[in-house]
């Protein structure tokens, strides 16, 4: 983790974003896509490299590297392709904070900044790797997950009372770099682990160390049994009961 070249390329985005014509929410590509293909690049060289039918966000040495926020489904084409003669890391940007501004469409006028509840976990992941779960014990594939504070911005064009409901999401920029996860093996997934976990658990138990829902908890345990990171032994009750296998 390098927070101090993140600062350097977040700015060196978001002053191009000020040299251009447009405001938040009209570019092509979103800030934080934008920042992290500075960021893991180095080099605008690297980027948008052509393999194949396809082209790869960044290419260094032979390495491909997949920014993608959501819908990792939209990946299955590309992986499909790249993995086979290409080590591939899908880069998975995660909000440790949020911080939230309002637009009005009328005057663009842009509200104070307001904190989130909600603190981002990276065990939230598993919801996007179940789209791509027949990739993930593939040798050449790997994943990190960054974790940053941000700041999003939302149009009132809802339809409730206070146009915030069903409003338009305009962009989200990253404000500072918090943590990275890289996960190279199925072991690696420990790191995302409740530290507190018990010889045996269950998918409730699992979620609530965790901190997680429970349809995420067990999508999460889904995985990790299929990874041997953990090991289905049994049942307690109608539950499943779980053990670490690493």
């Amino acid at each position: 983790m390098d927070a101090e070249y993140f600062e350097h390329c977040r700015m060196a985005v978001l002053d191009r974003e000020r040299l251009g014509d447009g405001g938040i929410g009209t570019l092509s590509e979103k800030t934080v896509h934008s920042v992290l293909k500075q960021y893991i690049s180095r080099s605008l060289s690297c980027q948008e490299i052509k393999v194949g039918t396809f082209f790869a966000d960044v290419m260094i040495d032979g390495h491909i590297f997949e920014i993608q926020t959501r819908q990792f489904n939209k990946l299955r084409r590309k992986l499909d392709y790249f993995l086979k003669d290409h080590p591939v890391t899908v880069v998975y940007p995660l909000a440790a904070r949020n911080y939230l501004r309002w637009v009005s469409p009328e005057t663009g006028e842009i509200s104070a900044s307001h904190k989130s509840p909600k603190i981002g976990n990276p065990l939230a992941v598993f919801a996007e790797l179940y789209r791509i779960r027949p990739f993930l014990a593939e040798q050449n594939f790997s994943l990190k997950i960054v974790m940053m504070d941000t700041e999003e911005y939302r149009l009132l064009d809802g339809y409730s009372r206070d146009k915030k409901k069903g409003a338009t999401k305009c962009d989200r920029l990253p404000l500072s770099l918090v943590a990275e996860y890289d996960i190279e093996t199925p072991a690696d997934y420990m790191m995302l682990l409740p530290a507190e976990l018990p010889d045996t658990f269950t998918a409730k138990e699992f979620a609530k160390l965790a901190r997680i829902p429970l349809s995420l908890a067990q999508t999460a345990l889904l995985l990790l049994s299929e990874l041997s990171v953990v090991i289905r032994i049994g049942k307690e009750g109608n539950s499943y009961l779980y053990e670490l296998a690493v």
